[in-house]
């Protein structure tokens, strides 16, 4: 009742009457629905009934902004300490940097091909869902809304509280008062900017990639400066003291993959892209490889300002190398970092949402996640979620931690997507598909995944990660009674109800295009 009582409003944004495909393994806590063959499925539950949408507002440049944005965030302006510090020599950290880089390229090339497979907004969840079924999907969705997304938004705003305070405080780290205040406050004006139009949401990432795009050509002419003054001891002996343990060289690989991530943001916000087939796969292959670059130039660059043992010590790698290389005009370097982790955020922000949003959808969150804003058509009610929980990641938020932590968690799921993607290659070759990646590539990713999860518990094992685990698992508490055995609760109902009507929300239909 409330769904038509929303439809017949006349300021709604109407679509022609459609079909859309839909995969109803997963019962919804609030909506009873059909199992059927998720990718073969169509159901007539918009026959004479017209519903909202997504805009689609996302074309080629806003996707690679997206992808780069949310990529170059704090993760380069901090990780390349931790990366040196794992591998032991600057060598073997600049091929950690490349191999990250490639490992992400060919990620992101398994997800493109995903993508023009599954054409729905939601990356690993959707991919999940409609390959493995609801149980496992609601995992995903569980840990990522509650706990992955939140704390990773948290970490970065985190990070640019720091930047941004670093300048009010000559001399002296910023009071944890300021930092956490000034994050809080990033976290409510992305809200605001997510949640009055997609647009401006875009808008906001372009303006500020090409910002930090500027920043980090700054840090790479400045090095080539350097090497071409001779300051070259860094790469002397570039090999010497390189660490061999598999714990170690994993943990590097998290610390790189942590600036790189970001890679499978598109994939978040596919209903949202502006003909997804083709723009999908392009910006991956324009967006990758540039940052890539970028992040080798600027280690290298990095290297060329500081000795290894300079650049360990350093609490912030990018103020050191402004403070010998720029002077006076150092300042520059924290204003840059400011903006990197704000675009950053605001991409993060983007795509978490929708993460929300669209297992609300699914009826694996309550409904009134699912809506969107009747005027604006933005997913506000999800926007507002994350950014709640993300407030509360604030209060003990940890930027090392989580970023190990983070890794773990994302390459678990990161690989079941890519088994998924294998079985449909093997299996149902004749899904229609406008992008296919060579089954190598898939294979190595998988592998790399494999890796990457096993190789810090046996190497060196954490009782932290034990608790990941069964974080994960504490969802069986929720499925089964409320999305399995279908248990409403009355009130939960008139939440919805109260809330449709305050944030002025509707229900949404999905593209089936």
């Amino acid at each position: 009742m409330v769904a038509v009582k929303g439809r017949e409003r006349s300021h709604f944004w109407f679509l022609s009457q459609q079909k859309f495909a839909r995969d109803l393994q997963g019962q919804s806590t609030m909506r009873e629905r059909k199992a059927t063959d998720p990718l073969h499925s169509s159901t007539d539950l918009t026959e004479g009934k017209e519903k909202l949408r997504l805009k689609q507002e996302v074309g080629l440049i806003s996707g690679v902004s997206l992808i780069a944005g949310t990529m170059i965030g704090s993760g380069i302006f901090m990780s390349p300490e931790w990366v040196l510090h794992h591998m032991g020599n600057p060598a073997s950290s600049l091929l950690i940097w490349a191999a990250c880089g490639l490992l992400a390229m060919f990620g992101a090339l398994s997800y493109a091909e995903l993508g023009t497979i599954i054409k729905e907004s939601g990356g690993d969840y959707i991919y999940i869902l409609r390959i493995f079924g609801s149980f496992p999907a609601f995992l995903f969705a569980y840990t990522s809304v509650i706990l992955v997304r939140p704390a990773s938004l948290a970490a970065v705003c985190l990070s640019f509280a720091e930047y941004a305070t670093a300048p009010f405080y000559p001399g002296c780290s910023s009071p944890q008062v300021a930092v956490k205040c000034t994050a809080a406050a990033c976290i409510l004006i992305l809200t605001i900017i997510n949640c009055l139009n997609v647009r401006l949401a875009t808008s906001v990432m372009n303006i500020f990639t090409a910002a930090k795009l500027l920043a980090l050509l700054v840090i790479v002419v400045g090095g080539l400066v350097l090497l071409a003054k001779g300051q070259t001891q860094s790469f002397q002996n570039g090999f010497q003291g390189t660490t061999a343990g598999i714990g170690a060289v994993g943990m590097a690989f998290y610390q790189g993959l942590w600036s790189y991530d970001g890679w499978n943001n598109l994939n978040y916000v596919t209903e949202e892209l502006k003909k997804p087939e083709v723009t999908l796969p392009r910006a991956l292959m324009i967006a990758i490889p540039l940052v890539t670059c970028l992040y080798l130039l600027v280690n290298v660059s990095y290297l060329a300002a500081m000795t290894p043992s300079e650049l360990l010590s350093s609490g912030a790698v990018a103020v050191t190398w402004g403070d010998k290389a720029l002077g006076s005009w150092a300042w520059l370097i924290s204003l840059s970092v400011a903006l990197s982790t704000f675009g950053s955020s605001n991409g993060t922000f983007f795509s978490g949402g929708r993460v929300c949003y669209i297992a609300a959808r699914e009826g694996h969150m309550p409904d009134i996640l699912s809506m969107a804003h009747v005027r604006r058509l933005t997913p506000s009610p999800a926007l507002l979620f994350t950014s709640a929980m993300s407030l509360i990641m604030i209060i003990s938020g940890s930027f090392t931690s989580i970023v190990n932590f983070f890794s773990f968690m994302a390459w678990l799921f990161y690989g079941m997507s890519i088994s998924g993607l294998l079985y449909l290659k093997i299996k149902k070759p004749e899904l229609p598909r406008s992008y296919k990646v060579p089954i190598i590539i898939p294979i190595i990713v998988l592998m790399a995944a494999v890796y990457l999860v096993l190789a810090p518990i046996i190497d060196q094992p954490q009782i932290e990660i034990l608790y990941i685990v069964l974080f994960i698992f504490s969802g069986i508490i929720f499925y089964f009674p409320l999305v399995r055995f279908k248990y409403h609760p009355r009130f939960l109902q008139r939440v919805t109800l109260h809330l449709q009507l305050l944030l002025e929300v509707a229900p949404t239909t999905r593209d089936a295009n």
